[in-house]
């Protein structure tokens, strides 16, 4: 990786030890109650939220959920309605942003386009009288050389990469030596290959420096990879706060399961539960699901993730087992998409690795298809979202 070369890494770890000039250690971050009104629509509706000092934070949602406002009222862009922002146990929430231990990545980098890469990186620094002009070059110059630009100091925006543009952003973010880096959707402009590779190289870096970093996205695989822990947002609240794995695994509403990769969604009867399981009815099948306590009997959903749903030859029985028809395969390369209709007329997606004999699973041939109770999950209704994200916060 770019930042991997004999002397950066040293330099990263005393960064992290906090040793003199070195970047902050600690970059906790508390939000009580914050709001954010603009005039008959609220952005971020009393969301509180804890990110831990090191952390790679993620706020991940679709377009208008309130996930970009909230980093901007971090950043001191946006003044919130109501509300506290505690950064390393102080209210920022009406100090000015250059006052702020935080900097920020844009998406679109904001490189000033008559500034050579040097001057664009040193910028932050020119207001900045406890750093004069021999501290500055020295600061400018290990910047780019962390972000492996020590060559590009005399070179416009225009005559680099997309790449290139974003290590200059990060590098001018990095020289101000701030407690907490955000970062607003700061890869979404680059190519798919090239934006793959420097997500992997960016968590790394984070990890090597300890900065606190709070990383917006609606790219629901950069958020899976990169983060320590993630919030899913809509409609300006916090649906499900939690890491990758259990957020991914255990959605505790429709919104989360359906936004964050793919879910085959059944619509379902509970019947009764004895502790984390729940007993449920798909037509005239029972079967056994997870679900947190305080599930109400009644019609509701349940969730399965693809690569959890089993196929076998037709006729067995057992635990959560189903008749099933095939619908149609989609080859993947490595994996197939194997389309089932089920009795009552829903359609599950499961994943099937090709060295498993994707072939016998062909367009109408019957099947048996196995639901894992461990891997079938109720959700929450779409009332008791904010509620259910209350109970797991």
């Amino acid at each position: 990786m770019w930042f991997r070369r004999p002397g950066v890494l040293s330099r990263l770890r005393r960064m992290a030890r906090g040793e003199p000039g070195s970047y902050h250690t600690d970059g906790s971050i508390s939000i009580v109650g914050l709001r954010k009104d603009f005039e008959e629509v609220t952005a971020v509706d009393g969301i509180d939220l804890d990110i831990l000092p090191g952390e790679f934070f993620t706020l991940l949602g679709p377009s208008g959920c309130g996930k970009t406002t909230t980093l901007r009222m971090l950043a001191g862009f946006e003044q919130p309605t109501d509300g506290q922002i505690f950064i390393d146990g102080v209210d920022v929430a009406q100090t000015p942003a250059h006052k702020r231990p935080v900097n920020t990545v844009f998406q679109s980098y904001a490189l000033f386009p008559h500034l050579d890469v040097e001057h664009n990186v040193a910028y932050g620094l020119r207001w900045r009288k406890d750093v004069d002009k021999h501290a500055r070059a020295s600061r400018v110059a290990k910047a780019l050389d962390l972000v492996q630009l020590s060559g590009y100091g005399k070179r416009r925006p225009h005559q680099l990469s997309g790449g290139q543009q974003q290590r200059v952003a990060l590098a001018r973010a990095l020289v101000l030596e701030p407690a907490v880096l955000l970062l607003d959707e700061p890869l979404g402009a680059l190519d798919a290959k090239l934006r793959h590779s420097l997500r992997a190289e960016l968590t790394a870096l984070q990890r090597e420096i300890g900065i606190t970093f709070v990383f917006v996205t609606h790219d629901q695989e950069e958020a899976l990879e990169m983060s320590n822990r993630l919030v899913v947002m809509d409609g300006g609240r916090i649906m499900q706060l939690g890491s990758p794995e259990e957020v991914y695994r255990e959605p505790l509403n429709e919104f989360v399961a359906d936004f964050l990769g793919v879910a085959n969604l059944l619509d379902i009867e509970c019947v009764s539960d004895t502790g984390l399981v729940r007993t449920i009815r798909y037509g005239e099948f029972t079967l056994e699901a997870q679900a947190p306590p305080g599930y109400d009997a009644g019609p509701g959903r349940a969730v399965i993730r693809p690569e959890c749903v089993e196929l076998a030859e037709a006729g067995l029985t057992g635990v959560n087992r189903l008749p099933g028809m095939v619908d149609r395969t989609v080859f993947l390369g490595s994996t197939t998409q194997v389309m089932v209709r089920l009795p009552q007329g829903a359609v599950v997606q499961s994943l099937v690795t090709n060295s498993a004999g994707t072939g016998t699973f062909t367009a109408g041939k019957p099947v048996t298809v196995c639901l894992p109770p461990e891997a079938l999950r109720v959700l929450a209704a779409s009332s008791d979202q904010h509620v259910a994200y209350a109970e797991t916060g």
